[in-house]
């Protein structure tokens, strides 16, 4: 019973462990040259511009399905004018840098870990060793940097577009009225709402490419390997993106 116990703390203790080593290395790599640019704008290209288009549907459609589910209950006490104003909050603070961070992990965190387990059982990384590179730089720093940059840039994106869609149910299919929905939408968000939101993401930017690219480096056991590594890291990432949360919201406001 002890053995049976004590295996699934180790491994926890482990994945922590590695975690927080791979960041630091990141962190302890990111100051020194060389500065490969390059892979890092194409970093960005592939986890910031592919995924526009998923997060623009994504956001645009909750958005949507905030304003029919709060117009409705809202009517009933002659509130509905301040659907707008949870539409916006919402999306701005909570809804989308989850939505969007959850949507990063599930695309690039996974396709992370299996690039950099596709190297390891390959020995592409200890390739890198042999030549005197070490792979955190070369691998994980700009893949790192490039998720914390463009997660809050697609966060933007989504508020504006959740808040859009929220606009077409309100106003286009509830008949509300439109400048009472924008200014009712805008009167009672502050800055720290925005900012707070943006925080958030670029947080849960570092979660996501951390933990996909601590998977694949640590990857072991071929192909099979690979395949474990991959759907581990999707699922890690978007756990600790929703313990993050938690305690990013307890003490952003």
């Amino acid at each position: 019973m002890k053995i049976r116990l004590w295996k699934p703390v180790e491994g926890f203790f482990l994945e922590v462990g590695r975690n927080f080593s791979v960041f630091g290395r990141v962190l302890a790599w990111t100051p020194r040259p060389p500065y490969d640019v390059w892979e890092l704008l194409r970093q960005m290209i592939r986890v910031g511009v592919e995924s526009v288009p998923v997060v623009f549907l994504t956001a645009l459609f909750t958005g949507m399905v905030m304003a029919l589910q709060t117009f409705s209950t809202l009517k009933r006490v002659n509130a509905e004018s301040f659907v707008g104003t949870l539409v916006a909050l919402s999306m701005v603070r909570e809804l989308s840098p989850v939505i969007s961070s959850l949507l990063i992990a599930g695309r690039c965190g996974s396709a992370m870990g299996a690039e950099l387990g596709t190297m390891r059982v390959t020995e592409q990384i200890d390739a890198l060793e042999v030549f005197a590179t070490d792979p955190i730089h070369y691998l994980v720093v700009p893949r790192m940097w490039a998720t914390v940059l463009t997660l809050p840039m697609l966060t933007a994106l989504a508020d504006v577009v959740g808040i859009a869609g929220g606009y077409l149910i309100s106003v286009i299919y509830f008949g509300a009225n439109p400048v009472t929905y924008m200014d009712n939408t805008f009167r009672f968000m502050d800055y720290d709402d925005v900012t707070s939101g943006l925080i958030k993401a670029a947080v849960f930017g570092a979660i996501v490419s951390v933990v996909g690219c601590q998977k694949g480096f640590y990857t072991v056991g071929g192909a099979e390997g690979v395949g474990r590594a991959t759907t581990r890291a999707a699922v890690l990432a978007s756990i600790s993106i929703l313990v993050a949360d938690f305690f990013l919201t307890k003490l952003l406001y």
